[in-house]
């Protein structure tokens, strides 16, 4: 491992310096990107309410980041290796932060979600290099530290984002509704753009001979986007056509990664962890779990404002009870309970996810849209427990019988399966709801729980082909 000093000298005492900054920005970079993708949680209503988009912003203000994000994000690392992890920094925060300016000053939904692209795209270019230039940087006991603070940074953002985001809408600044929460992503980029230029390290010119498969990211972004495009459409226009196409093409596409998958000399994912038993039931528990959790809470946060008619601001409150018990949960897991507990945590944790989803439904179901926060308080901590535990464990279970030269692989399939599935579940979760409102937004919200409730229930004999313990240190 490079570091940047020998110990002992005064050079020492400057690079513990800069490590520390390296390690403020790539913090900064990863905060960024939990920002944009939780912050329209709150804000779609709002923005599709302002912009005159309707139903279908809704669905795709989340989906638009996370499906460019998923998509690019391992050929995002492999592109740092083969050209350089500063060089690719620099191209993704200069990217993000433009994207940033773009999506703030949109128009028009057209143009607001060509910029969440635009800024997923970018995102998956600059998250990767974080980890690769301080596993170059920095020592063995700065990376343990490194480590230690990314759980609450990165916590902290996930809760402070959508209580802010709400605060901010509520309270119009200058007059700009929900556009400073895109806004203010300029500030913070350009301080991350300025500080990257002066403090990475420049000997970074990458390995020009690394192999990057382009055509098989190609093929799984048609994919993706056949499958989403044709549900929003399907779900919002009707059921012509162009959207039963778009899923067949979809469908067609995907039997093309698989066989890319397998042709490839270099593939997207080792041939020999997708032979691994362990890893692929815990890449369907992980989509199952992520696409279920990430809808329910974008659709629990509708129903909140449209349902319940709660502003912006008491919904982020609202949803607070969710965010926490699923911060503390996700501690707790990584504090020890996953080493000791293995794949019967991931079970618990979506066994206590179907307990909470199923108290929601019995308040709906009693109150409907007369149900209180203070009621549904209570079991949306319940909830977020669950999908703390289950969303903590599940990557790091499922590599409990990898290789350790495929481990790198393994966590890059397992980020992208996440965004991924974060994508599928927002689009898919709030589709349901949608078509299901024209009964009311009560009923909306009870088959919505009820098919959350099915789809997780049916993951949970998955788990038991999961590793049993994760990976030993």
């Amino acid at each position: 491992m490079t570091t940047l000093a020998e110990p002992g000298t005064d050079t020492t005492r400057r690079s513990s310096r800069l490590m520390w900054a390296i390690l403020g920005l790539v913090l900064l970079a990863d905060a960024l990107d939990v920002i944009d993708a939780t912050v329209t949680n709150i804000a779609a209503p709002t923005i599709a309410r302002e912009l005159n988009g309707g139903e279908s912003l809704i669905k795709w203000l989340g989906p638009a980041y996370m499906l460019a994000m998923g998509v690019l994000l391992v050929l995002g690392g492999r592109l740092g290796d083969k050209f350089g992890q500063r060089r690719l920094f620099l191209i993704g925060i200069s990217g993000f932060t433009l994207a940033s300016a773009v999506a703030g000053f949109s128009p028009d939904p057209t143009l607001l979600i060509a910029a969440r692209v635009a800024q997923g795209a970018f995102g998956a270019l600059l998250i990767p290099q974080g980890m690769a230039i301080m596993a170059k940087a920095f020592d063995r006991d700065m990376l343990a530290r490194a480590f230690g603070l990314f759980g609450p940074v990165l916590a902290l953002s996930s809760v402070g984002t959508p209580v802010l985001a709400g605060f901010i809408i509520s309270a119009d600044l200058l007059g700009l509704s929900w556009r400073p929460i895109f806004l203010a992503n300029i500030i913070l980029g350009i301080i991350g753009l300025v500080m990257a230029a002066r403090i990475l390290p420049r000997d970074d010119d990458g390995d020009r001979s690394a192999v990057v498969d382009g055509w098989g990211s190609g093929l799984l972004a048609v994919t993706m986007l056949g499958l989403l495009f044709g549900l929003i459409e399907g779900s919002t226009n009707g059921w012509t056509a162009v959207p039963v196409v778009s899923i067949i093409v979809g469908v067609l596409f995907f039997a093309a990664v698989a066989y890319r998958q397998r042709t490839a000399t270099h593939p997207l994912i080792k041939p020999s962890l997708m032979k691994n038993r362990g890893f692929t039931s815990g890449l369907l528990v992980c989509l199952v779990a992520v696409a279920a959790g990430t809808g329910l809470i974008f659709v629990l946060s509708l129903f909140l404002q449209e349902g319940l008619h709660v502003s912006a601001r008491d919904t982020s409150l609202g949803l607070l009870p969710l965010t926490l018990g699923l911060v503390a949960a996700g501690f707790a897991a990584m504090g020890g309970l996953v080493a000791r507990l293995g794949r019967r945590l991931v079970f618990i944790g979506l066994t206590v996810d179907l307990v909470g989803c199923g108290w929601v439904l019995a308040l709906v179901a009693h109150s409907g849209t007369n149900v209180s926060l203070w009621a549904l308080a209570p079991a949306l901590f319940v909830i977020g427990v669950g999908i703390g535990l289950s969303f903590a464990t599940i990557p790091t279970v499922a590599l409990g019988d990898a290789k350790p030269d495929e481990a790198g692989s393994a966590s890059g399939s397992f980020s992208s399966i996440q965004q991924l599935a974060s994508a599928i579940g927002s689009a898919a979760v709030a589709s349901i709801f949608f078509q299901a409102a024209t009964s009311g937004l009560a009923h909306a919200m009870k088959v919505t729980l009820i098919v959350v409730l099915a789809v997780t229930t049916l993951s949970l004999p998955v788990v038991a082909l999961m590793p049993r313990r994760a990976p030993s240190e």
